[in-house]
């Protein structure tokens, strides 16, 4: 009798599995992970937990979304893990960075490309910004760039790491205006990068539109321009780098969304493909997101593969050209 309850209860957790992965289960049946790569406080943490906050609602997943911040060497640690650790069941969801995630593996010496992950949704789309501390001597880009002629790699500022939005701004600053810049990378992400402006740590820096928005409404930053094709609407009033006469397109401008590891059943993901944009298209979390500067723009699963496959290989010719 023992044998048979022990077979009966193997057979239904077996059941019970393939249902789930099927996509005929109660998932989710648990609180789900979703690991950002970047430190807490920056634009990308920022986001994530608004645009997860109404999870636990249910109407969407019916169960909550915990962050788990893996910051580091601009936001390869991260991914790294989700790539080669974190399990593909569909309770560790990532948040994705594009142009980052990508321009790193074109770089190389990572774990992961477009091929580790499998997109769920975006959320939004956030040009980088040229930002200076409020009482700074620089009021346009042109003041910048002469001071950049005037001293070779003595311009000095800071961004959230190597070969992401912000490191793909600068060499296109670099290669459009023809001067050296000196680019530091900070090991806080975003957050750090823009400390270290507000410090006086570096003349400049080139952070994210969201992140230079609070902090110019808290009075800390000048912003002196859009690396974009056209103004955004949340700073109307800062001229975009092609309207200040350098010829640079908006291959930095920061697309964030949710990702889970490649291997996670497809049901599973086709139920998050689902959801999860109707939660970033809650009125709640439209306005929280207005409410720090965060431009949105949601995108379901077929239009991020869509726009990877783009960034793909706008960025190899980009990084090839650099």
């Amino acid at each position: 009798m023992k044998k048979w309850i022990a077979g009966a209860a193997l057979a239904l957790t077996a059941m019970t599995g393939t249902a789930i992965a099927e996509g005929h289960g109660d998932y989710p049946e648990r609180p789900i992970m979703m690991m950002v790569s970047y430190g807490a406080g920056g634009a990308t943490d920022f986001q994530a937990r608004i645009v997860t906050m109404t999870s636990g609602n249910e109407d969407a997943l019916n169960m909550p979304v915990a962050i788990l911040n893996k910051p580091g060497a601009g936001g390869r640690v991260g991914w790294n893990w989700l790539a080669t650790q974190a399990a593909a069941d569909g309770y560790t969801l990532g948040a994705y960075n594009v142009p980052h995630f990508i321009a790193q593996s074109i770089e190389g010496g990572v774990s992961y490309s477009t091929e580790s992950f499998e997109p769920i949704a975006n959320w939004g789309a956030d040009p980088a910004v040229f930002v200076v501390a409020a009482d700074s001597e620089f009021n346009s880009m042109a003041d910048v760039v002469a001071y950049a002629k005037k001293n070779p790699g003595g311009m000095t500022f800071s961004g959230a790491g190597l070969f992401v939005g912000h490191h793909i701004a600068a060499l296109q600053l670099e290669k459009a205006a023809g001067v050296k810049l000196a680019y530091i990378p900070n090991n806080a992400g975003g957050a750090g990068a823009m400390r270290a402006v507000i410090a006086g740590e570096v003349l400049g820096g080139v952070n994210n539109l969201s992140d230079a928005f609070r902090a110019r409404e808290a009075g800390t930053v000048k912003i002196l321009g859009v690396f974009d094709l056209e103004r955004n609407s949340f700073i109307d009033d800062v001229p975009t780098m092609m309207e200040q006469g350098f010829d640079i397109d908006n291959a930095s401008v920061n697309y964030r969304g949710v990702m889970v590891p490649s291997g996670t059943p497809q049901p599973i993901i086709d139920r998050l493909a689902a959801i999860v944009p109707t939660m970033f298209e809650n009125s709640r979390v439209a306005s929280r997101m207005a409410a720090g500067g965060s431009p949105m723009l949601i995108m379901n699963r077929d239009e991020v593969l869509e726009m990877w496959a783009q960034r793909q290989v706008t960025l190899e010719a980009l990084l090839a050209d650099l």
